[in-house]
């Protein structure tokens, strides 16, 4: 449809821009789709590592640091600081055996018990509700 001066009508010309931009923007996100998750994917890797290399500089520092405090108090050098070393270490590797097994964030998380609980500080409720009594 035209109007007076023979130029499409204003509406319609909108409708066919909305259309194309429409258009173009589903084909870009499919694009997008499909590089996010493989960016995203990355972006995990990159945050599971960062996050190990924490943990391990972590209790490495504290641990050093905690040698070197010990020697410097009882005046036993070099062995509060060699001792405070492995320590980190030792903290170190079951920081990192917790990322990579996926344990939990929380000290002393233990994870669902074999019987089915979801934490092992209420098995003695379970045997009182069992039924089954003990001679008394």
């Amino acid at each position: 449809m035209t109007t007076n001066g023979g130029s499409p009508n204003p509406l319609e010309d909108l409708d066919s821009r909305l259309r194309r931009a429409r258009e173009k923007a589903d084909g870009k996100s499919r694009d997008d789709a499909a590089d996010g998750a493989s960016s995203r994917g990355l972006m995990k890797g990159l945050g599971l590592a960062f996050r190990v290399a924490t943990e391990l500089v972590a209790a490495f520092a504290v641990g050093v640091g905690f040698g070197y405090l010990l020697d410097v108090w009882l005046d036993i050098a070099p062995f509060g600081l060699i001792l405070g070393f492995f320590l980190g270490a030792a903290a170190g590797a079951l920081n990192v055996f917790r990322v990579a097994n996926n344990l939990g964030l929380a000290a002393g998380y233990s994870g669902p018990s074999e019987d089915g609980d979801d934490n092992g500080d209420d098995d003695e409720v379970d045997e009182m509700t069992d039924g089954s009594s003990r001679g008394g």
